[in-house]
């Protein structure tokens, strides 16, 4: 193959993946002569053709032979399943393959296109045909005629000829042996290059004509076929006169090549022999051997005494492109010479392509009806176009010779598909007639075509078609039933039956609407609500009468005007809020919502209340209601109106709803101690009292009502060692450890008391004094203990500001130890000067308002320094002194610690200081008693209060100063957890209380403005500031 035929195959194979040609080849094998309905194979199942499920198909899956218009099908294919079965037409490969007597194969081929369009694919099945033995080996005649000098020599051999047999392979001549044979000669078989097996005679004695010259055999030819198959001719051999030299060829192998056009009469060869011999020995015969086959002498001759080889009907190459020859040259005697000479027959573009149109779609008089409708690609005939010509003289190319919507799509090897390559339009062009072209690559190029003819079927494709997409409408509601909306109307491009048009209602149309089918007038049939519905869309839909009905559709909107047919609707007949007490003027109580089903000014709603005024305003368009009052729900727990809605439609309507404003309760009120009494009553708590025991209990009450009035009881300061606890919700105070002699004396608890107010909580501080001994016989002398306990700072407990000789002592060691060698009168020095120094910082102590040395409980044992008394001053009103207490976040949230200094005026200082004579002993105490002065400092540590002077500051609103009676006192504070806006200070009074203590009620609480007969302690806490009260008696 040349340069020039590798590019054209090469270009067909690129061209065809480009079309991405969906072909595919499939060999079977089967034998010859086969009866019908012999089962092949199964096309589907070989093929692995599954369907795949999101593929939509036009039509069922099909198979459909394409076959050459005049040929007798030796093969048939089940349309539905594939499956392949022989035909009643005999399947002879000696017929099929006339002319091919070799190894080769004998090929059936047939295409088989798999439909629909949507999984088309064109099949090429070659069907091999293995040979049988049906064919038995001949003689081309009956009797054999050999000539064999009498001077043969023994073992010489003399070529018999050869029988044909149709068959190949082991079918076809295996074995030649003689019938009857002689003991002059034996047979021998030689086998050729190309597998042919030829008979030799052998001399097997010497022959003399003079005794006999003839001899007669039989000769029979078998084939390896089971069984085999023979026949028989009769050899007959005469014993010639001596002729010793045989012709000898100059040339034994002979290769010509000769055009396939060359006229009659034209030269192929010349062949030469000599022989030695003389006279009518040396005379030399050229002929044929009966061994070329006959069409091959038909069209050579040769002279038989010049060996000249001529044409003598012209040659074809497509019939037989070689010829071999076989030339003998005899002498007259018995064995002539042989040389083969082959003839190749060289091509000359002497044949027209041929074209050969396969329909795939039915044919109707020679025509293909196809529908306008068609899809793209879609297959109508297989072109197979050929060449008999060899190399560029049989390259063919096939197209069409003008602009159709066809194509010719390559599939295999000089095949293409004819198939559909735009749309279709039966309006446009109702019939193509399709010239195809082939053409082959021939120096003049020969060309041919063929028409295709197709007539386009006419299709209901055009839809009906309506002037706009949409139809907008409008009615007023309550409307007629039976009203005329609107005529709806259609075109359809179609004719006659196809374009008379049918309208209906789509499913999505609503009860309520009907068109006429014929002339399309829509109209509605029931009274339209706009508050049920207030807008309609639907769809019309418009259908030909087509055999394959098309359709289109419109969508219709319909709005409905509103009347004013609805009065106002208020969300809920009656309405109830419920406001804090403290919310503020004008603030927002509630919401009221009304609604009307109207539309437009139909649906605008005005609000106003109609009794209530003074008390409550609302919004006339968003319906918020505020207060014109405050609340307080101790005066007034609710309130009753009615509210009123208007709409401003051209008849308004009117409707009514009653509100109720519940007051709720806010934590606005401190808790109030009523037991103890007073910051100046003590119990007493005997030594022998057990762990567990209550000692006393506190009591308080709260204004307010739910949780804002639930209390709970906490010690905060006073209780160091945990020597006394505290129910939290009883206010039970009981003795937690065993008395021992170091608890002697006074103990101040701070007790606080809270709410369970949320958010905010408010609590209040009182002060409980527990006096443990035995007995009291000093009233007197408690008496002065208490009233330094109220001048201590709660942040301290009860002697706090001692300073004992063990300091001193601790620095005189460390002196000691540094010195190592002082003298003893260093060593007094040290002690003189430590003692200067430690007069003075009593008096700071007494300067910066600090309490004294009192005497309390001194768990250390620790001595008391007796002090000079200072004379006595005149004491000085204190009611219009205020101190503050400044409470700061405590480090530890844990505790509630009070941090800061407790500052006091300096005539109260004075005056206490004077009350007690520390240098003599109380003479009322029994001779049993304990020395209170050696229990100085008690153990508890107490937050730290910062007391400053600071001006009462006037009450706020929802904030009320208790009034409390003469015999209670009281020290209140807030949580320091708690954001107080506002203080409040209590006036109080000192009397002697019953040490057992007891329950007694509270007086009144009310708002009334501060006198100047009470001291106000002040907390401030995180983020405000809260008066604590606390007094004593003048």
């Amino acid at each position: 193959m040349d340069l020039a035929s590798e590019a054209h195959v090469l270009v067909v194979l690129l061209t065809c993946l480009f079309l991405m040609c969906r072909a595919q080849e499939k060999d079977y094998t089967i034998k010859e002569e086969q009866p019908e309905n012999v089962r092949i194979g199964n096309l589907r199942k070989d093929l692995n053709l599954n369907l795949d499920p999101d593929i939509k198909l036009s039509s069922a899956l099909q198979f459909k032979p394409v076959y050459k218009t005049g040929d007798v099908p030796l093969v048939k294919v089940e349309a539905s399943t594939g499956e392949i079965f022989t035909t009643a037409n005999r399947i002879d490969r000696e017929k099929l393959c006339s002319g091919v007597f070799t190894e080769k194969r004998c090929f059936y081929e047939i295409e088989v296109a798999v439909l629909p369009d949507e999984i088309f694919r064109l099949v090429k099945i070659r069907f091999l045909i293995e040979d049988i033995n049906d064919n038995a080996p001949l003689f081309q005649s009956t009797v054999i005629n050999i000539s064999i000098p009498e001077n043969t020599a023994i073992n010489s051999r003399y070529p018999v000829p050869s029988a044909f047999d149709p068959d190949i392979g082991i079918n076809g001549i295996q074995h030649y042996e003689l019938v009857k044979s002689v003991s002059e000669f034996g047979l021998d078989i030689i086998e050729t290059p190309e597998g042919d097996k030829w008979p030799q005679l052998i001399v097997q004695q010497s022959l003399d004509r003079e005794t006999k010259d003839t001899f007669v055999m039989k000769i029979k030819v078998e084939d390896g076929g089971s069984p085999p198959k023979s026949s028989t001719a009769i050899l007959q051999v005469t014993v010639s006169d001596v002729n010793d030299n045989r012709p000898v060829f100059k040339d034994s192998e002979v290769e010509v090549n000769v055009p396939e056009n060359a006229p009659m009469g034209t030269s192929v060869t010349h062949l030469h022999a000599t022989d030695a011999d003389l006279g009518s020995n040396a005379q030399i015969h050229f002929s044929f051997s009966n061994q070329i086959s006959p069409a091959t002498k038909r069209h050579f001759a040769i002279d038989s005494t010049t060996g000249l080889i001529t044409i003598k009907q012209p040659l074809d190459r497509e019939v037989n492109p070689v010829h071999k020859l076989i030339v003998l040259a005899s002498d007259g005697s018995s064995t002539p010479s042989r040389a083969t000479v082959t003839v190749n027959v060289t091509d000359i573009n002497d044949n027209v392509p041929s074209i050969d149109t396969r329909y795939i779609m039915n044919l109707v008089n020679g025509t293909v009806l196809l529908s306008e409708n068609a899809p793209l690609n879609t297959k109508i005939a297989l072109i197979t176009v050929t060449d008999r010509d060899a190399d560029l003289n049989g390259k063919v190319t096939c197209y069409t010779d003008h602009d159709v919507p066809f194509r010719l799509k390559p599939v295999f090897n000089d095949q293409f598909l004819l198939e559909t390559a735009a749309p279709l339009d039966y309006e446009t062009t109702r019939e193509y007639a399709i010239r195809i072209v082939a053409s082959d690559s021939g120096k003049p190029p020969l060309n041919t075509s063929a028409m295709v003819l197709i007539k386009i079927k006419d299709e209901n494709d055009n839809i009906p078609v309506f002037p706009q997409p949409e139809i907008q409408l409008s009615i007023p509601e309550n409307n007629d039933p039976g009203t005329q909306l609107i005529k709806i109307s259609a075109t359809d491009a179609d004719s006659g039956s196809n374009a008379l048009i049918i309208y209906t209602l789509g499913p999505d149309a609503p009860d309520g609407f009907n068109i006429d089918p014929r002339s399309g007038i829509l109209s509605v049939v029931k009274r339209l609500d706009r508050e049920k519905q207030e807008k309609y869309s639907f769809t019309v839909i418009a259908r030909d009468n087509g055999s394959t009905p098309l359709q289109s559709n419109v969508t219709v909107k319909l709005i409905v005007q509103d009347q004013n047919d609805n009065s106002p609707a208020f969300t809920h007949p009656e309405y109830n809020f419920y406001v804090p007490e403290n919310l503020p003027l004008y603030g927002t109580v509630g919401l009221i919502t009304v609604t009307d089903a109207d539309a437009g000014d139909n649906a605008v709603v005005t609000l106003s209340i109609i009794n209530g005024k003074d008390n409550f305003i609302i919004d006339p368009k968003t319906g918020v209601i505020k207060p014109n009052i405050t609340f307080d729900r101790e005066q007034q727990s609710s309130y009753t109106f009615v509210v009123k809605a208007v709409d401003a439609g051209q008849k308004q309507t009117t409707s009514y709803a009653k509100v109720t404003i519940n007051v709720v309760d806010v934590n606005d009120n401190r808790p109030v101690f009523v037991i103890p009494s007073s910051n100046y009553s003590y119990d007493l708590v005997p030594s022998t009292t057990s762990p567990g025991s209550v000692v006393t209990r506190v009591f308080a009450i709260d204004n307010d009502t739910g949780m804002n009035a639930e209390l709970q009881y906490s010690i905060i300061g006073g209780s160091p060692r945990g020597l006394f606890a505290i129910d939290k919700m009883t206010g039970n105070i009981t003795l937690q450890e065993k008395i021992v002699a170091a608890d002697q004396g006074l103990h101040r608890l701070v007790v606080k008391v809270k709410d369970l107010g949320q958010p905010e909580s408010l609590h209040a501080i009182a002060l409980v004094h527990l006096f443990v001994n035995d007995t009291v016989s000093n009233a007197t002398f408690i008496q002065e203990q208490l009233r330094k306990s109220l001048e201590t700072p709660l942040e301290r407990n009860i002697g706090d500001n001692d300073v004992t000789p063990q300091t001193n002592g601790y620095v005189i060691v460390v002196i000691a130890i540094i010195a190592g060698t002082m003298t003893v009168i260093l060593v007094i020095f040290v002690t003189a000067l430590v003692r200067c120094r430690q007069t003075p910082r009593h008096k700071v102590v007494q300067k910066s308002k600090q309490s004294g040395e009192w005497v309390s409980p001194n768990q250390e044992g620790r001595q008391i320094k007796k002090k000079k008394k200072k004379k006595k001053r005149s004491p000085k009103s204190l009611l219009l002194n205020f101190v503050t207490i400044e409470e700061p976040k405590s480090d530890d949230p844990t505790h509630e610690h009070i941090n800061g200094t407790l500052d006091l005026p300096v005539e109260l200082e004075e005056q206490t200081m004077g009350k007690y004579n520390w240098a003599t002993t109380p003479t009322t105490f029994k001779p049993d008693s304990p020395d209170l002065a050696k229990h100085y400092k008690s153990a508890s540590p107490q937050p730290t209060f910062q007391i400053k002077p600071e001006t009462p500051v006037a009450p706020k609103k929802h904030h009320v100063i208790q009034e409390l009676p003469l015999d209670n006192t009281f020290v209140v504070g807030c949580d320091s957890l708690s954001k107080c806006s506002s203080s409040s200070s209590d006036p109080y009074s000192v009397s002697e209380c019953s040490c057992q203590g007891g329950f007694k009620a509270p007086g009144q609480i009310h708002t009334r403005q501060v006198i100047h007969n009470f001291l106000s302690l002040t907390t401030r806490c995180s983020s405000s500031h809260l008066y604590c009260p606390s007094d004593r008696k003048m």
